[in-house]
């Protein structure tokens, strides 16, 4: 008779973590992406610091 392993669980749960961790990386390379594509983030001059300051400041009517 063939020896039945012990536990299945172990490779199981090491499937499932590595899964999940490739489905992480994915996201964060497509977030990138995207991030990078619309130009979301990025260095603001000072004229346009002063002009954001401004309108927060400033009371609507």
């Amino acid at each position: 008779m063939a020896e039945k392993p012990k536990s299945v669980v172990l490779s199981v749960v090491a499937v499932a973590v590595f899964a999940g961790l490739g489905r992480m990386v994915l996201q964060k390379i497509q977030a990138d992406r995207a991030a990078k594509a619309t130009k979301v983030a990025g260095p603001l001059d000072e004229k346009t610091r002063a002009w954001i300051s401004d309108v927060v400041r400033t009371p609507r009517k």
